[in-house]
């Protein structure tokens, strides 16, 4: 029997990348997608897939009931702050099978969302202690991939608009970044499998490295050598609070700078054991995105476009 999937933020970045792999795969079941008004569906409609677009918005209680009803499974990307209110829709209309995309933003000391995280899942288990429904949670680490990302990305503009690089603590705070490619590959897996041994999976990408580290590999791959001008943490963070108080709350980067002291890394062991899990090279993939950065238009590459790109545009949830 070919499943019904639901799926929330299917034209968003990651989920873009798992709409590629039902069209790879051949996906011969329904596809029912929520889409704002003004989402860009067009890759949705010209997928060749079986096709359902529930339009409205995720807060909407009838909208996300027309979403869910008489599917095998539902899928949701859109962010945890809503996984509740999904949940309970779900609940009330009797799926069987729930998979939520969270993040491991939620074991951060910094991170100022975490202890809305945390409580947002206690308030889930809750919620679905003794229920007749088959829960997964995937954690992604920072996502990386294309000029979409908002993470990466940002930091290819910022080594290659400025002559020197200011990091915190020698840049020694270490990352894991995911390809959005491996989080289709693994979101797709997920779906297709009936039941999984473990609640939560953590999706982490192919190696560890350094601040530091990061920025070098980025200034190799634009073909610069990269200076650097070392501030330690207590410094970084007062003149953070200070540019924030200065611009009245426009540049809010004190939770960022207080994060890169901090280990972002994590085991995807479970993952390999039990989806198969094998993030491909983060460098390749790196190299990939800085490519794909260099064909830009020179305007778009300008100091003043970084700026407004890296302090100004605001991060999705």
């Amino acid at each position: 029997m070919n499943k019904i999937v639901a799926v929330t933020g299917i034209t968003g970045h990651t989920g873009g990348f798992l709409l590629k792999e039902f069209i790879r795969n051949h996906f011969e079941g329904c596809l029912r997608c929520l889409v704002r008004p003004s989402s860009n569906t067009f890759d949705l409609d010209h997928s060749g897939l079986n096709v359902e677009k529930v339009v409205g918005s995720v807060e909407d209680e009838e909208i996300l009931a027309s979403l869910v009803r008489d599917t095998d499974v539902v899928f949701h990307i859109v962010g945890i702050r809503f996984s509740n209110l999904l949940t309970k829709i779900v609940l009330r209309e009797k799926v069987k099978r729930l998979i939520l995309v969270h993040t491991t933003g939620i074991f951060s000391k910094y991170k100022m969302a975490a202890g809305d995280y945390k409580r947002i899942e206690s308030e889930l288990f809750q919620m679905t202690d003794g229920k007749d429904l088959d829960l997964t949670i995937l954690r992604p680490t920072m996502i990386f991939g294309d000029l979409c990302d908002l993470n990466i990305s940002k930091f290819i503009r910022l080594v290659d608009c400025f002559p020197i690089m200011p990091e915190i603590n020698h840049g020694c705070g270490k990352l894991q970044p995911v390809n959005a490619r491996d989080l289709g590959r693994a979101y797709y897996r997920v779906i297709q499998t009936d039941h999984l041994p473990q609640r939560d999976y953590i999706l982490s990408g192919e190696c560890q490295l350094s601040m530091h580290e990061l920025f070098v590999l980025i200034g190799r791959y634009l073909g610069k050598s990269v200076r650097f001008l070392n501030c330690p943490m207590p410094i970084g963070a007062f003149l953070a609070r200070m540019t924030k108080c200065f611009t009245l709350g426009k540049i809010d980067k004190v939770e960022q700078v207080l994060r890169m002291g901090e280990d972002r890394v994590f085991s995807h062991e479970a993952a390999s054991r039990d989806l198969d899990y094998r993030p491909e090279s983060f460098k390749e993939g790196l190299k990939r995105e800085v490519e794909a950065y260099l064909q830009l238009p020179r305007s778009e590459r300008s100091l003043r476009h970084c700026v407004r790109n890296t302090f100004f545009k605001k991060d999705p949830y």
